[in-house]
């Protein structure tokens, strides 16, 4: 029991200061006096389980009372406005798309330059190698069509293509008598009619060879140049077609 209502309330007090203190996010931690205090005037006071116990003399309270002061002094509490704004700099963000970057669409544009370029030469220099490896066979000799034909060996299968770049069948045939001054209709189905019907016995090399969706360039003894399908390369191939119509132009 404290020993007058005033030490009481002091202690309180002191109580209420540590509490504000620790309050604003400190930790405080106040050393009592030992255990046993004998004040000059008055009477001892314990420290139990962190409970005073007994009461405190005038100098006791006030030394307690400077350190919780001391304290809050050291940690000012911080207020704000509740009102108060933060102004954050805020910078425009220019976001261009794929499409619209010019810079990128030029560099995409080389790339796909240089791969063209890249495999139009690998498929000129196959086209080559196939040419050297296949003699112009004997049947054939003379014939200038079929001399023209075997160079572009090796020369990829293109749907709609009539260059060395890539041919189709027709586009393969047309191609190759233009360069005989010989100008052929696009299709295979026009080129059906650009010449005259000669018999399998009567064939020539450089003659055309034609089936429904197909045309060729006679080679010879049963041979034949040809743009095939789509995933082969001219090839020079035995005669495959069934019941094949011949045609001589020129």
């Amino acid at each position: 029991m404290f020993t007058t209502t005033a030490q009481a309330a002091a202690v309180q007090a002191v109580a209420r200061g540590a509490v504000v203190a620790a309050g604003s996010g400190l930790l405080m931690s106040l050393v009592a006096a030992p255990a046993q205090a004998a004040p000059a005037g008055g009477v001892a006071a314990t420290v139990e389980g962190g409970v005073l116990q007994g009461s405190l003399n005038s100098a006791d309270l006030d030394a307690l009372a400077g350190q919780a002061r001391a304290a809050l002094a050291s940690a000012p509490v911080v207020t704000v406005a509740t009102d108060a704004e933060l102004k954050v700099e805020k910078a425009a963000v220019s976001v261009v798309s794929a499409a619209e970057n010019d810079e990128y669409q030029a560099q995409l544009a080389a790339e796909a330059e240089a791969e063209a370029a890249e495999a139009a030469a690998a498929a000129a220099a196959e086209a080559a190698q196939a040419a050297a490896a296949v003699e112009i066979p004997a049947s054939a000799s003379g014939s200038a069509v079929v001399s023209i034909a075997m160079r572009y060996l090796g020369v990829p299968y293109l749907w709609a293509g009539s260059t060395p770049e890539g041919f189709d069948c027709s586009g393969f045939t047309s191609y190759v008598f233009a360069q005989v001054g010989i100008d052929l209709p696009r299709t295979s189905s026009e080129q059906r009619y650009a010449g005259t019907e000669v018999s399998w016995a009567d064939a020539r090399p450089g003659d055309l060879i034609w089936t429904p969706g197909h045309i060729a360039i006679y080679a010879g003894d049963g041979m034949q140049v040809e743009a095939p399908v789509p995933g082969k390369t001219v090839r020079y191939t035995a005669i495959w077609q069934s019941d094949p119509t011949f045609l001589r132009v020129g």
